[in-house]
């Protein structure tokens, strides 16, 4: 029998996830990471974007933002602010949540929060991809 990871996947409202999976892709602060059985110890903040989960060749996908992941011993176990997985998300309000956030952007007016208006874009683009089936996120 192939080596596998017990991902544990929770907010402080619900849990999402928790089963073995053969290998997982985080979204970290500083960018993704991947996680396979015999992944050294490692305790890190998470970033924007989606979190795939590999077993048996199917793939899960959950939005997420924000929080920490600990790797110990062949179990991933990430707490995060926010996560989704795709039949949760309301699109068509990730989509105008998106389109609020590009406006705020363009704005010329200096009292627009920049960077959350930026990390409300990046968190509606990764809702909607994760409601689409995209394992990817372009973030501007």
């Amino acid at each position: 029998m192939a080596q596998t990871l017990q991902l544990t996947l929770v907010t402080p409202e619900r849990a999402l996830a928790d089963e073995r999976v053969d290998e997982v892709r985080i979204p970290g602060l500083g960018g993704y990471f991947g996680v396979l059985p015999g992944h050294a110890a490692l305790f890190s903040e998470l970033g924007t974007g989606v979190l795939t989960a590999t077993r048996d060749g199917g793939v899960e996908t959950f939005a997420i933002a924000g929080g920490f992941v600990e790797i110990r011993d062949d179990a991933v176990r990430v707490l995060a602010d926010v996560a989704e997985a795709p039949p949760d998300v309301d699109v068509a309000r990730a989509e105008a949540s998106g389109k609020r956030a590009e406006e705020r952007l363009g704005d010329g007016d200096g009292g627009v929060d920049r960077t959350r208006a930026q990390a409300a874009l990046e968190r509606a683009r990764t809702r909607s991809a994760v409601a689409r089936g995209n394992r990817q996120v372009l973030h501007s």
